[in-house]
């Protein structure tokens, strides 16, 4: 196992050398979402869901700085080294495929959980944050960091320049995480909207982890966890394959 602790602690060693880039960011823009949206708009909103609008947003925007942390970790890591061509020393060493996968991985969940410490602590100078189930939201968020993981790995693969590593983000991460629930419960969309929502992976995850925090869910629990093992077994079969086959490594 010390080649998979060695790849984890390069990658640690790796976002933490540069901090104030990966670490500093996110909490900047959720402060500012709480402070915008949460207080000054929010005072001005009624109660949603049972609690206070600020608290009713809080879970999304913490699952937004955990994909997006995990996301970016393992993308621009995994394409960094393919494009200094370190990535090929890792290849030729006989450390094997799903220790590559789980040693980025780590790092990636690993910055994630840093970020929504972070977050969570910055929160709780602006809300009385409370958690009815602690030991899901801790699932949730390891959960929802591994599935993003995994989507930036996926993307590091494939990617043959540092633009289409903000691709995904950019038109894909980012709509999704606005249309799924972060702002607003579905249940005020139009019906057909609503039937639309369902389809958006992300608002399985929010509304997951919204349950955990304030005990209420427009969501299916139990769905939630199914959508997010489900797609994390798709990928990690797909990337390995990819791997074994030196895709976009050794074409």
């Amino acid at each position: 196992m010390t080649d998979l602790i060695t790849l984890t602690k390069k990658e640690v060693a790796r976002f933490l050398r540069v901090w104030k880039q990966t670490l500093v960011p996110p909490v900047i823009t959720i402060v500012l979402y709480l402070g915008i949206f949460g207080k000054f708009i929010g005072d001005r909103i009624s109660v949603v869901e049972g609690v206070s609008y600020i608290d009713f947003i809080f879970p999304g925007l913490l699952m937004m700085s955990v994909i997006m942390a995990a996301y970016q970790n393992t993308s621009s890591s995994f394409f960094g080294a393919k494009f200094q061509k370190s990535i090929e020393e890792l290849f030729v060493s006989p450390m094997a495929y799903w220790k590559i996968l789980l040693g980025f991985c780590a790092g990636a969940m690993l910055r994630a959980v840093m970020v929504a410490g972070l977050v969570f602590i910055a929160a709780a100078f602006m809300t009385d944050i409370s958690i009815a189930h602690i030991g899901l939201a801790i699932v949730f968020i390891l959960l929802s960091a591994l599935l993003f993981a995994l989507l930036g790995l996926f993307n590091g693969l494939y990617a043959k320049s540092f633009d289409d590593i903000a691709l995904i983000p950019t038109f894909l991460i980012t709509p999704l995480i606005y249309l799924g629930g972060v702002f607003y419960p579905i249940s005020i969309l139009p019906p057909f909207w609503q039937f639309v929502s369902q389809f958006n992976p992300i608002l399985y995850m929010i509304g997951g982890l919204r349950y955990a925090f304030i005990g209420e869910s427009e969501i299916n629990i139990f769905l939630s966890f199914g959508i997010l093992f489900s797609l994390i077994t798709v990928l990690i079969i797909i990337i390995l394959y990819l791997l074994k086959r030196g895709y976009g490594i050794r074409t």
